[in-house]
């Protein structure tokens, strides 16, 4: 076993000290994706690649113990959480509270305003979870692509899938989400 499953053993059993040897250990792993996750981001993102997996490692490791099969469980359910946390960003910068739904106007040109940036992210959550409705393996395959940055092969493996499987579904989900998402807007 590598020291990251023997870690993730020990916290699932108990060691709260475990946790403080996870972090260094997979903290540049998580900086990546989440440096990765926010480069597909529009311009103006207020959260910060460092934040993201702050967030998303108190989520994986904090009150509520999770059970992880290995290092490559632990990055595909942090990939996961990141998304989350971008959704529940999205949603809460489109409430009217924070703004939503307002025009911005530039403060050297009062005449003009610009329009606020559509939040695709959200579009695709959207048709994320209605594709998981109708077939959860191909849902699971699209999050394990685009959100934890898997390879074909890689996400294949996590889900049981020949290649050959794996890359039909691919093709299907990404041509179902494209039809759903033009649809919406």
């Amino acid at each position: 076993m590598s020291e990251v499953t023997c870690i993730l053993t020990a916290i699932e059993q108990g060691d709260a000290k475990a946790a403080d040897k996870l972090l260094p250990l997979v903290y540049e792993g998580l900086r990546s994706l989440a440096a990765k996750k926010m480069s597909q981001e529009l311009p103006g993102q207020t959260l910060q690649a460092t934040a993201l997996v702050h967030e998303a490692y108190i989520k994986l490791v904090g009150a509520e113990a999770q059970n992880f099969s290995g290092r490559t469980h632990f990055f595909a359910a942090a990939a996961e959480a990141m998304r989350r946390i971008l959704i529940d960003n999205a949603r809460r910068k489109q409430r009217l509270k924070h703004g939503g739904g307002q025009q911005k106007t530039g403060l050297n040109d009062a005449d003009i305003a610009i329009e606020a940036p559509s939040d695709d992210l959200i579009a695709l959550d959207e048709a994320l979870e209605r594709l998981a409705k109708m077939d959860k393996v191909k849902a699971d395959l699209v999050k394990l692509r685009y959100f934890a940055g898997l390879t074909l092969e890689q996400a294949a493996g996590i889900l049981g899938l020949s290649q050959t499987t794996a890359k039909r579904h691919w093709t299907y989900a990404r041509a179902w989400l494209y039809r759903q998402i033009t649809a919406a807007s």
